[in-house]
């Protein structure tokens, strides 16, 4: 098979589409043909080697999500059938004309929703679900800021919140994307870069971050009693200080999230979770993925180069089958 290898530690030109052994189905495990798989931030830090694949997971194959058609399945296997088309989150490895994972992380494709999309679906709409509904207990009609929210994660969020009749406070440094944003029901768009977000958004419940460590402090102002932040990322920071009174007079909830280091019993309890609420949002047409552009494995560097510019809105998928 085909798959783009990370060669060394390093820049885009590191990157090289060789050829592999066809890995086989063992177990529990389905065997699938991958016609799709999004890029994420996630495969440059890998490809930088900031962030290693879990044991379990290729080493120099990135890919955290992918799209395609089941074509054998291991002897453990019950629910899975060959010919049907799944999705879903891997540790590693989605690159690649073909990738092996656990039947229960894998997800029926809705037959409303095409190949490309569905490679551009699991990495950010079960970080974004995960976030929102379980962490942050998001319930409808609440008051949601969501920081970097023309971001994959970001857009996904924005979408599942307005879901559920949600009031959306969202930030970006790009007018652009925030004009994007506002298509998709942002309500209130705020530039960080031109006044303090606290000032505008004020009494929310739930906090999704992506910055860390600068935003701290404003995200507590911002919420309101009992509010929830819940950080996902920490893109500008990872040490803040914590003011404990704000915390202690909100009685305030703080949660970091992250899926690729969770055991697999999580990993596949955050999986059932979004196929129960966010399934049928994409089977009937309620949500629509959003893509920026598709590209060929050999044109990996592009892709990198893409996502790293922060200039996308929409996801940056490769195109395999």
């Amino acid at each position: 098979m085909k798959a783009l290898v990370i060669t060394r530690p390093g820049g885009p030109d590191v990157l090289s589409v060789v050829d592999r052994p066809k890995p086989q189905p063992r177990g529990d495990e389905v065997l699938v043909r991958v016609r799709a798989a999004g890029v994420n931030r996630a495969d440059i830090m890998q490809r930088e080697g900031h962030y290693p694949a879990p044991p379990d997971s290729p080493q120099d194959i990135p890919g955290l999500e992918y799209a395609g058609v089941v074509e054998a399945i291991g002897p453990d296997v019950s629910t899975r059938k060959v010919g049907q088309r799944v999705f879903g989150l891997v540790g590693g490895g989605a690159q690649a004309e073909y990738l092996v994972t656990r039947e229960h992380l894998s997800l029926l494709v809705p037959d409303a929703v095409d190949d490309i999309d569905a490679g551009a679906i699991p990495e950010a709409y079960i970080t974004a679900h995960d976030a929102l509904y379980t962490q942050g207990a998001l319930a409808r009609s609440e008051r949601v800021l969501i920081h970097a929210v023309g971001s994959g994660v970001g857009i996904a969020a924005l979408q599942l919140a307005k879901a559920r009749d949600c009031m959306v406070f969202g930030t970006s440094r790009t007018a652009d994307k925030l004009e994007k944003a506002k298509a998709l029901g942002l309500d209130v768009a705020i530039d960080p870069a031109s006044a303090p977000f606290d000032h505008v958004a004020h009494d929310i419940d739930v906090v999704i971050d992506f910055v860390g460590a600068p935003y701290l402090e404003q995200n507590l102002k911002a919420l309101r009693t009992r509010g929830r932040l819940i950080v996902v990322s920490t893109l500008g920071g990872a040490s803040a200080s914590l003011p404990l009174r704000t915390l202690m007079t909100k009685r305030l909830r703080i949660n970091g999230t992250m899926l690729r280091a969770r055991p697999f019993d999580e990993k596949v309890e955050a999986t059932r979770a979004f196929e129960h609420d966010v399934m049928p949002l994409l089977a009937n047409g309620a949500i629509r993925v959003q893509i920026d552009t598709t590209f060929r494995l050999d044109h990996a560097a592009a892709a990198h180069e893409l996502v790293a510019s922060n200039v996308n809105f929409g996801k940056v998928v490769f195109a395999l089958g």
